[in-house]
């Protein structure tokens, strides 16, 4: 990959979307994972308005720590780039409370998890309005499009995705090219959603790199039979969720009504 040459294309496609859509700039929930800082620094060479927004919840102080330091130099460095935290773990709290009592299970976490994603998301819009801005996607290729490691509606909901032709290796690249902080480029990645130390690679059973691998080989139009060990382990994981979360990637199904019902 040329880094600096896909670094200027995102920003001018960035700065290009913005000018057509007649918006300020961006905001971009940062989290002090590698996605958003690469995704918040694109957005601030633009030049244009970049707010960037903490929104912990019952946030791991490392998380926050690194978050803290990224949009600190992101400041120094860009005076076009502004911040806000809105602690939204009284909220997350309060929903809790006021929904019916379920028994502790993992979809109870998980549907928690994915309730922690979608008040970030409603509040970043809400500053998106205010301010006018679009919401800038913090997703990877791999994510997005190969096995939907996102939120529907959480994470998912935003107006223009700049790294999501990426693969994970291609943001890291990016990341060091941009001189994201050291701290964010070796931190395990996490989606931070479940208040516990857990990666991404421990909810997936798999690490990024072997994920992308397992994208290729699909895209290949490689099956099960062609694998053993842990290759195989990997594939099965990859096309297991690839499969099951087309639901994410897919545009919303509509019910056509045929002429002749109308």
């Amino acid at each position: 990959m040329n880094t600096p040459k896909v670094a200027e294309h995102i920003v001018q496609w960035l700065k290009d979307y913005a000018m057509n859509a007649k918006v300020n700039g961006f905001v971009v929930g940062v989290s002090g994972g590698i996605d958003s800082a690469v995704t918040s620094t694109l957005c601030a060479k633009t030049g244009l308005t970049t707010l960037c927004v903490e929104l912990p919840i019952h946030q791991a102080a490392s998380q926050v720590n690194r978050a803290n330091e990224h949009i600190k130099q992101l400041r120094e460095r860009f005076s076009n780039v502004s911040e806000v935290e809105v602690n939204l773990t009284s909220t997350f709290e309060d929903f809790k409370n006021v929904v019916p009592e379920v028994e502790d299970s993992p979809k109870t976490a998980l549907a928690l998890a994915n309730t922690r994603a979608r008040l970030r998301m409603t509040t970043l819009y809400y500053f998106a309005g205010l301010k006018g801005l679009l919401v800038a996607g913090t997703g990877n290729k791999v994510e997005d499009f190969g096995v939907g490691f996102y939120t529907k509606y959480g994470d998912g909901g935003v107006d223009l995705s700049p790294i999501a032709d990426l693969v994970k290796s291609e943001v890291f690249a990016l990341g060091e090219y941009l001189e994201v902080p050291e701290s964010i480029q070796k931190a395990q990645p996490t989606d931070g959603l479940f208040g516990d130390s857990r990666t991404d690679e421990d909810q997936i059973g798999a690490s990024y790199d072997e994920l992308e691998w397992a994208m290729d080989m699909q895209d290949q139009g490689k099956s099960n039979d062609d694998f053993s060990g842990r290759e195989l382990d990997v594939f099965k994981i990859y096309s297991r969720l690839n499969r099951i979360n087309q639901h994410k990637m897919n545009p919303i199904p509509v019910c056509e009504i045929p002429n002749e019902l109308k």
